[in-house]
């Protein structure tokens, strides 16, 4: 008897559909062996000898698993094919004391399998070209516990005694949140530069649509962005133009194209969904696993875009058939990370001929979309370029010039399966020479931007972009900022980050600089890459990054607590159980009234905040006719219906209504 063990039972009912009836398959329930929650479990004084046992929910199916085993003359462990799928491979090894077993039954063969896709072809391929178990990815995937487990074991108590339990410090998940800290400074010190921009109407006599063109040369020189910095200059140009004669001096026409995006990789992935379809990455990597065990697609976890010469060839006549051979190109896209590894594949269906449109009754709402989005991201990758023909008009107006732009596209080419943005302007027919009528002068106001706060899609794009952990790895760090209450989440998605949030940071950068340092974490994930690739050793690796931690944790605790207790409030209240005085302290809901005798006195004063009747805004609410009151939220004032709950609108302060609105308005 043959014994396969997967990670989960979806996968292992996937995969017995493809095998013989002499085949049984398993599944592990993920993870069978762990570091204790209690405590370390990492001997610093033994080369950082992790302490492993079979957590409680694990022991009744590890128990069934050790039976199947004893049973069967071929065990084949075909966990996923990523670190973190070798090493649970490697830990059912332990586990099932799979060593201890083959010297017991001498011709017992344990194999090691991996295959991207769950389909009949690659799960035969896969048994029939077995592996040894890869001893680097395991060590790689033990030295990311050991790091993250170190960091936070040891760091976070210094975060306890400086603020307060419940704190955590992540090897990664302080760098995010640091992004979004300095991101937030970033927009409070912006200032708003002024610029102006002025269109001219021109109208032509062969066409009813006027041309649409901007200023773009003054006296003879290119204009930038600033080059009308306020209204006087902009009144200066409007003078200087009146009574202007307007001529075409240059049509230019061209043609041009627009290339598809490769296929995706995970980053890619977790980005378009957010965008496109407001999943945040934790729901993304759930539904991608959902269509991966189900056979759907290839494995979702991956860095890399590399297509299989068989996919190339599913596509090219799904492509063909569907929409003619025009459309079709083949293309074959170079992975840029350097951490890929191009022996795997980008996300793609596991068949292109299994349309969307043919899923619907198959997936769940969710699951749809998602599939819809990796199959036309593929199939889009595989076709002809959208093709354009655009037109540049130059117009001069005395020491003046403006320019019109247009294009239309001639050829939708990947466009048919993969919309997108894109402005189809076509402009009259005019020639060199050609006159044309004013019919408008518009000035324009303008102020810059600051930059945009980080929603799901752009921070992961700059993780990324900065070698900050790994795709596998996004969802995971996304969740605990917003777990531990460092960042928050407004209306439109966007991160804030709390107050608690920023003076952590502010903490580990000062006290901890290495921690929170860009360069050094990134420098950390090519260290674990190495490990992986068998070119480092990962005890030394380790041993490098936290000798000099250890020590700084050791000096930074008094600190840590002399400066906790320098910021304690007194009151003039006095404990009501053991007659010590009362003090202001700070916990994870903010501040709180305590008695001074902690520990050993534990009472806390609940007070009553006195609150001032809401301030009316003087409208009445258009859904139920309610009184509209000023109100302050987490993310500022705002308008909401007095009669909340049963009510729940609300609206944006509009600027002359800010300048009305009471500063001490009451919290939402």
């Amino acid at each position: 008897m043959k014994l396969v063990i997967v990670e989960s039972p979806t996968k292992a009912k996937t995969i017995s559909q493809y095998l013989g009836d002499d085949v049984v398959v398993r599944s592990s329930y993920g993870h069978v062996r762990d570091l204790p929650k209690s405590e370390l479990g990492i001997d610093t004084e033994q080369d950082f000898a992790p302490t492993y046992i079979v957590p409680t929910k694990a022991k009744k199916n590890l128990s069934e698993l050790k039976k199947e085993a004893a049973k069967a003359d071929t065990i084949v462990l075909a966990t996923d094919e990523d670190r973190e799928g070798e090493a649970i491979a490697w830990h059912l090894s332990q586990a099932l004391d799979l060593a201890k077993l083959q010297k017991k039954k001498k011709d017992l063969k344990v194999q090691r399998i991996v295959f991207h896709e769950i389909t009949k072809s690659a799960i035969q391929h896969a048994i029939e070209h077995p592996r040894e178990l890869d001893r680097h990815l395991v060590d790689a995937q033990q030295a990311r516990r050991v790091l993250d487990r170190l960091v936070g074991y040891k760091l976070s108590p210094v975060l306890w005694k400086r603020y307060y339990r419940g704190l955590s410090a992540g090897r990664v998940q302080s760098v995010a949140t640091r992004l979004i800290v300095e991101r937030e400074r970033e927009i409070e010190a912006f200032k708003p530069e002024e610029y102006w921009t002025i269109l001219a109407s021109l109208a032509t006599p062969n066409s009813p649509t006027p041309i649409a063109a901007q200023l773009v040369r003054a006296q003879g020189a290119t204009l930038d962005k600033f080059g009308i910095p306020n209204k006087e200059r902009a009144d200066a140009i409007l003078n200087d133009l009146a009574g202007a004669t307007y001529t075409v001096t240059s049509v230019e026409k061209t043609q041009s194209s627009r290339m598809p995006h490769a296929p995706f990789t995970t980053s890619t992935m977790q980005q378009e969904a957010n965008r496109r379809l407001r999943f945040s990455s934790k729901q993304t990597m759930m539904f991608a696993q959902g269509l991966y065990e189900a056979g759907y697609i290839t494995y979702m976890r991956t860095d890399s875009v590399n297509l299989s010469e068989q996919s190339l060839l599913q596509a090219k006549e799904h492509i063909e058939s569907s929409y003619g051979a025009n459309y079709y190109f083949r293309r074959k896209y170079k992975t840029k990370s350097k951490s890929a590894q191009e022996a795997h594949e980008a996300i793609r269906p596991t068949d292109p001929a299994r349309t969307p449109e043919s899923m619907a009754s198959s997936l769940t709402p969710q699951q749809l979309k998602l599939y819809d989005l990796i199959w036309r991201r593929f199939t889009a990758s595989q076709m002809a370029d959208a093709r354009f023909d655009a037109t540049a008009i130059d117009i001069a107006a005395g020491t003046y010039g403006f320019r019109a732009t247009g294009s239309t596209l001639t050829f939708d080419g990947w466009l048919k399966v993969l919309p997108s943005k894109f402005e189809d302007n076509e402009l009259p027919v005019v020639r060199d020479g050609e006159a044309l009528a004013l019919h408008e002068l518009t000035p324009e106001q303008h102020f810059t931007k600051p930059p945009a706060r980080y929603n799901e899609a752009s921070l992961i794009k700059t993780l990324e972009k900065e070698g900050i952990g790994r795709p596998s790895t996004y969802a995971a760090i996304i969740s605990t900022i917003l777990l531990r209450k460092y960042v928050e989440k407004d209306r439109s998605r966007y991160f804030h980050p709390t107050e608690i949030g920023t003076q952590v940071t502010d903490f580990l950068i000062a006290q901890f600089p290495r921690i929170v340092d860009l360069k050094f974490t990134s420098g950390m994930e090519d260290e674990l890459d190495d490990i992986a690739a068998g070119k480092r050793s990962w005890v030394p690796t380790i041993r490098a990054f936290y000798a000099p931690l250890a020590l700084d944790i050791k000096e930074k605790m008094k600190e840590a607590q002399e400066a906790k207790e320098a910021e304690i409030e007194q009151t003039d209240k006095i404990c009501d159980k053991c007659g010590s005085t009362m003090v202001v302290k700070r916990g994870r809901f903010g501040k709180f009234i305590a008695c001074s005798n902690f520990p050993e006195c534990k009472n806390i004063l609940k007070e009553k905040k006195d609150s001032a009747p809401p301030e009316k805004v003087g409208r009445t609410c258009p859904d139920d006719g309610g009184e509209l009151i000023y109100r302050v939220g987490r993310f500022g004032k705002f308008i909401a219906c007095s009669n909340f709950p049963k009510c729940k609108h609300t609206e944006k302060i509009k600027k002359t209504e800010t300048e009305e609105a009471p500063a001490d308005a009451e919290a939402a």
